[in-house]
């Protein structure tokens, strides 16, 4: 039988060689309201320790109680949110019900830099505009098995009227048509088969020749001498 200490050496080399490989991938999810994606994207974080980075949201709203500065959000004036957004320190942005909310772009690229893969959860527009300021992005549209499966869920929170379930329908109805603009979609029928899919993705998306163009070259490099002039 292996030791303990020694599993659990070989389990913390195990995440260090899957950690830095090289940059990290932005990881960009959406889906329909009721799909489960806090779910997931939770469950994804607690499963692999280390491997990912949540973005965190910059907002001019004010703190809660229980939230924490750098945790749930970066909270700022706006005057400083609206300096942002002029010198371009924003990969998005939005205004709703009076406060900005946007995504910090230094805070994205260091992480990505360090060689972790960055989640951001994020709507089609905002997920869109990423994509444009972040080409690489790998976009991931999560949604249950069926639309009746969707509604269950809708309506098994007890926390939203009749009108308000009807108004998400509606809105998965509009969301719906841009699906084919994402890389991928993912099935949320069981939530560890899920998180384990979405881990797949991510990590084959590693080795996808366009992000290796480095390693390739040093192959090509050492074979010269191999090659017949």
């Amino acid at each position: 039988m292996i030791p303990l200490l020694r599993l659990m050496k070989e389990s913390k080399e195990k995440v260090k060689r899957m950690l830095k490989p090289g940059k990290g991938i932005m990881t960009i999810i959406s889906g329909f309201s009721g799909s489960g994606k806090g779910t997931v994207i939770n469950r994804l974080l607690e499963k692999y320790p280390g491997r990912f980075w949540l973005s965190v949201s910059a907002t001019t709203r004010g703190i809660r109680e229980g939230e924490k500065e750098g945790v749930n959000y970066f909270f700022v004036s706006k005057e400083e949110f609206e300096r942002m957004i002029e010198e371009g320190e924003l990969l998005e942005y939005t205004n709703y019900v009076g406060n900005y909310y946007g995504t910090p772009k230094s805070s994205v690229e260091k992480k990505l830099q360090e060689g972790y893969d960055v989640i951001l959860e994020i709507e089609q527009e905002g997920a869109m505009n990423v994509k444009r300021a972040l080409p690489e992005s790998l976009l991931i549209f999560l949604t249950p098995p069926t639309i009746e499966e969707l509604e269950n869920r809708l309506r098994n929170r007890g926390t939203e009227s009749e009108e308000v379930i009807q108004e998400r329908l509606e809105k998965a109805a509009l969301e719906a048509e841009n699906i084919g603009l994402y890389d991928f979609i993912l099935i949320n029928d069981d939530l560890e088969g899920c998180v384990e899919s979405l881990s797949r993705l991510i990590e084959s998306e590693r080795s996808r020749v366009s992000r290796n163009s480095s390693s390739i070259s040093s192959l090509k490099e050492g074979l010269l001498k191999y090659k017949k002039h």
